[in-house]
């Protein structure tokens, strides 16, 4: 049970690393209170927030997600298999195992991990009829939906473009990598994964005007000292303490 709370806890880190936003923004935009003490003297600090939301393609922080999970709505629930280890990144080569693209290779390029799915780009996609209105039919536009990791996926050996299973382990430099069963291959993980919404990889990343310096942030303005507050307020103020304490006696 503590493995499970464990991974459930660190699902979602890639599949929300692409739009670079804060978690206390997210958490923040899909809260959805219930009932809260009101305002005034808080006696009993209480708050109950609807977390059985359910993750689709939609992500969190969108309008779209705020209405599927409206607030006194249930939905049914969706069992997601816990992993240990997630295998794939933006920008792998995989092989579809399902569907009418079967056998056919692609490059992931959207990450779920809520519901452990991605998508390849260009296949596995379905028709959907978009703008219909009385005077004008619409038009049929494709749309690639996701596919499950542990069932409907494979990842691809860049060797020899052959799907294959994968194992993690550790190089000569100590690095945790991802090595082909088949033939022992290392499979490195795409620069495309680096990839967010602000920038294709973080050392091409330009300062704005707005952006915190690096160097401000590294830059130590704490020196620690074995000092209570008044004491180190005191010598940065030039006070001296020259009064002694009487002594008191109880009797």
């Amino acid at each position: 049970m503590r493995l499970y709370a464990t991974l459930l806890s660190r699902m979602g880190e890639l599949s929300k690393k692409y739009s670079n936003l804060p978690d206390s923004y997210i958490k923040r935009v899909t809260e959805q209170v219930y009932w809260r003490t009101p305002k005034g003297p808080q006696y009993l600090p209480r708050t109950i927030e609807k977390t059985d939301f359910r993750f689709t393609t939609n992500r969190p922080w969108t309008q779209e997600f705020r209405q599927q999970n409206k607030q006194h709505e249930r939905r049914k629930f969706v069992h997601v298999e816990p992993l240990k280890d997630w295998n794939f990144f933006r920008g792998d080569r995989v092989e579809v195992l399902v569907g009418h693209d079967k056998g056919k290779q692609g490059i992931v390029k959207m990450i779920f991990q809520e519901r452990n799915w991605v998508i390849v780009e260009g296949l596995n996609t379905v028709l959907k009829r978009v703008g219909k209105i009385k005077e004008f039919p619409g038009m049929l536009v494709k749309f690639e939906t996701p596919l499950l990791v542990t069932t409907g996926v494979k990842l691809v050996d860049p060797s020899d473009l052959q799907a294959t299973d994968i194992e993690w382990k550790y190089d000569n430099a100590g690095v945790r990598v991802r090595v082909s069963t088949r033939t022992g291959r290392i499979i490195p993980i795409p620069i495309m994964n680096q990839e967010t919404i602000d920038y294709k990889t973080p050392r091409l990343y330009k300062l704005n005007d707005k952006d915190t310096h690096p160097k401000e942030i590294t830059k130590i303005t704490f020196k620690p000292s074995l000092k209570t507050f008044e004491m180190d307020l005191m010598d940065k103020m030039g006070i001296k303490e020259e009064r002694h304490r009487k002594p008191t006696y109880w009797y």
